[in-house]
């Protein structure tokens, strides 16, 4: 049997993508990553404004956004903006779409930072500002676009593996913990395994509880909860996730980086499909892979290419999303409303963390939702 070996491993451009961007924070996310990722797409990026007015006006020129403002207040009040992305700390975004609304800026939609906040009360806050407020609410949930995850999700849309019967992620990474991490005792679950917990629930669905394990990672001196993770996540049909995110890697040096990666895998009762991302290797363009094998056609493994990477090129996909919401009238697949469930397993792998248990999303979750309207 011939399979469909276009496995959609990037996202189709926006059908609309004229909107003006009015880009909030000026650090490494937006000056690095999502301004060239825009600009690669033919995105329209108006004007910028960060904390920091220098820092603001280097940043502008240095990636051509023709508008910078001395502070964040003057871009809100700019009426001609359609589309606000926030790329600052998670613990700050709520008090900037506050200020949004009371300064009286009703742009068409906002794309948010993920985490949406630090905790599932701060997202929920979030999303209820927009949904009052009429405003489309996004989060970059960037994970979501990487080439290999796409592809993944594509090949278990088509049935290639059958029912799903396992899925892994082994992460040996050390990311750059932001300074402003230290002030929040939340760190490895909060900022980066939200990334991982989130593309598992896109794709497979919300479980029924999950079991966390951490401890402290030692090359992080500041206070913290959580440092080298490992979680579970249970489904009711026996369907069983499971991460580890270890971010100490092993002691290393300029010339023995420990050799770090990020993997997948995934068992069905029809296939196997196993990938690898990139982004260990950033700067460098390393595009993420996979592979599969099926039972409609045995013993091949499919091995699909791309050039394309997941920084920066996938990060255009958060913002088109939002754009053909607002285009077409119908909640972005990063919605907001959506980014609750996502946090609310954050919050309850911090509640397993913090009493050493097995727990059912409802206990996080009864409220997570309640009475938003969208």
């Amino acid at each position: 049997m011939d399979l469909d070996l276009d496995l959609e491993h990037t996202a189709p451009p926006p059908v609309r993508s004229d909107y003006r961007i009015g880009a909030i924070g000026a650090g490494f996310i937006m000056r690095d990553v999502q301004l060239p990722a825009y600009r690669n797409a033919g995105f329209h990026v108006a004007a910028l404004a960060s904390r920091t007015a220098e820092i603001a006006r280097e940043v502008a020129d240095f990636r051509g956004v023709p508008q910078v403002y001395d502070s964040i207040d003057e871009l809100l009040r700019d009426g001609s903006i359609d589309i606000f992305d926030i790329a600052i700390p998670p613990d700050r975004q709520v008090d900037i779409i506050r200020r949004m609304v009371r300064i009286g800026a009703r742009p068409k939609g906002i794309l948010a930072q993920k985490p949406l906040a630090t905790d599932l009360t701060g997202a929920r806050d979030v999303v209820q500002i927009c949904a009052d407020h009429g405003i489309i609410l996004a989060v970059n949930q960037n994970m979501r676009f990487d080439q290999s995850i796409r592809a993944l999700r594509t090949v278990l849309r088509r049935g290639y593996l059958g029912e799903p019967v396992l899925a892994t992620i082994e992460m040996r990474a050390v990311p750059h913990w932001q300074a402003w991490l230290q002030h929040y005792r939340r760190l490895t679950l909060l900022n980066m395994s939200v990334h991982h917990l989130d593309t598992l629930r896109w794709l497979f669905g919300e479980p029924d509880a999950v079991y966390t394990s951490a401890r402290r990672d030692p090359r992080t001196a500041f206070a913290h909860e959580d440092g080298i993770c490992m979680y579970i996540l249970e489904y009711a049909n026996q369907f069983r996730a499971a991460a580890w995110d270890d971010v100490w890697v092993g002691p290393r040096t300029t010339a023995q980086d420990q050799d770090p990666y990020i993997r997948w895998r995934v068992e069905g009762l029809e296939g196997v499909a196993e990938g690898w991302l990139g982004w260990p290797h950033y700067p460098d363009r390393r595009p993420s892979g996979m592979r599969f094998n099926t039972r409609r056609q045995p013993d091949t493994w499919f091995i699909p290419k791309w050039n394309e990477v997941w920084f920066p090129d996938a990060f255009s996909g958060p913002m088109g999303a939002l754009m053909d919401a607002i285009t077409l009238g119908k909640p972005p697949m990063n919605s907001g409303f959506d980014n609750l469930s996502t946090m609310a397993l954050v919050e309850a792998c911090y509640l397993s963390l913090s009493e050493k248990r097995r727990v059912e999303l409802v206990e996080v979750n009864r409220d997570a939702t309640h009475n938003i309207a969208i």
